[in-house]
């Protein structure tokens, strides 16, 4: 009865599920983009491997960035420290210093900003990097002011198509280098992408480019993820003694292991997809409301249907039931819609992210179906349930009369 009812209606029937399939649609897009998202973010980070620790100029709270990563200068570590590190603490393989800048590099009729990282030697061996052709810069030339650069892939094509630019002399600044070698293609890692800049040696950088004697980061590679904690300790107390500092708890840098990335950013992510979910949400109850208003309007519409119907027997739970169960029958339907609807605008959300060759996971939680229907359902017993009362509660007599 209750689906011959939606039957004999049908416009009125889609119009009223439509709230509830926006908002179950809206969830599921959400649930699933905020899952792929949260796969992309982690697959970056997880690519450095989990036996490397970052150290970052600046204070931070334990729960909290670094005052550097919020785009504040801070110049509190320096190549030294870096090769203190290494030097000092046994599990450490090797450190890595940074600088980076964005500079004009120039080639011939080529001219372009690219981002220019002032890096060490041992930058092959902490980023699992390897060089093409040719060959990276040595220990020696980092120290040295040595004007000498290494191209990313995809910075080599870019400036000399199909050439060979080993020996080739570029002007990044007004300064002169000379083109030693060309990374392997490595694609984005931890939201960079190296294939698109340009290698110099540390001092080169600081002196030559940026006039600075500080680093922006400091990376060391573990020899063993178990011993990641220990080097931690080692390195946040050699660089108390190096930068004076008595107390723990006043340091003017910030170390990170991968792990901690990983969780932080987990749980943020997933604060963020179930607030966003919660938002979308409100949507079912908007929806819930329209049910109950068109749930009213075809209990007015029906009075005389219901006062037969009590006339002929009809007790007032068998009413409740029956425009109960309409309400929940729209709901139900509306909700599978929406679920359907909301899983092919994922997949299609997956499928063009994959084909942008980023690490992205088709993710379609069961439990956020069930949950999804579940509510919905839910939704149609509240907002049924009075529009419903209402019927069961008609005085027959005055229901026959009504017109």
């Amino acid at each position: 009865m209750s689906f011959k009812a939606l039957r004999s209606n049908r416009v009125r029937s889609l119009l009223t599920m439509l709230g509830v399939i926006i908002g179950i649609t809206a969830v599921v897009v959400i649930m699933s983009v905020g899952a792929g998202a949260q796969s992309l973010i982690l697959s970056q980070i997880e690519k450095s491997g989990s036996n490397l620790i970052g150290i970052m100029p600046g204070a931070a709270k334990k729960d909290g960035p670094p005052a550097s990563a919020m785009g504040i200068n801070v110049k509190t570590l320096t190549y030294e420290d870096s090769v203190a590190l290494q030097n000092q603490i046994p599990e450490i393989i090797a450190t890595a210093a940074y600088t980076q800048s964005k500079q004009s590099v120039v080639w011939e009729n080529y001219q372009e900003d690219l981002t220019i990282v002032g890096t060490t030697a041992s930058y092959i061996k902490v980023e699992n990097s390897t060089v093409s052709f040719g060959e990276f810069f040595t220990p020696a030339e980092e120290r040295s002011l040595a004007r000498v650069a290494v191209l990313g892939s995809k910075t080599a094509k870019n400036i000399f198509n199909n050439s060979d630019p080993i020996g080739q002399k570029i002007k990044i600044k007004r300064e002169t280098f000379t083109i030693i070698g060309v990374l392997k293609e490595r694609g984005t890692v931890a939201f960079q992408n190296p294939d698109e800049q340009i290698f110099i040696p540390i001092s080169s950088a600081q002196k030559l480019l940026l006039g600075i004697n500080n680093v922006n980061l400091i990376r060391a590679k573990i020899e063993d993820s178990a011993g990641v904690p220990a080097a931690m300790d080692q390195a946040a107390q050699i660089l108390r003694d190096r930068h004076n500092i008595r107390a723990i708890g006043e340091e003017d840098f910030d170390i990170r292991n991968q792990a901690d990335a990983i969780s932080q950013l987990t749980t943020i992510t997933s604060a963020l997809k179930f607030f966003l979910a919660a938002i979308a949400a409100i949507s079912l109850l908007v929806g819930g409301i329209g049910i109950m208003n068109v749930m009213y309007v075809s209990v007015n519409e029906r009075t005389q249907e219901i006062g037969l119907r009590m006339a002929m027997g009809a007790k007032r739970k068998d009413l409740l039931k029956q425009f109960l169960f309409e309400a929940i029958m729209v709901t139900f339907i509306g909700g599978a819609i929406g679920i359907v609807l909301g899983i092919g605008l994922s997949f299609l959300v997956a499928v063009v992210a994959q084909y942008l060759s980023y690490a992205w996971k088709f993710s379609i939680s069961p439990l956020a179906i069930f949950a999804g229907l579940s509510f919905t359902v839910a939704i149609g017993l509240i907002f049924g349930y009075f529009p419903a009362k209402k019927a069961a509660n008609l005085n027959p007599i005055e229901a026959l009369r009504y017109e």
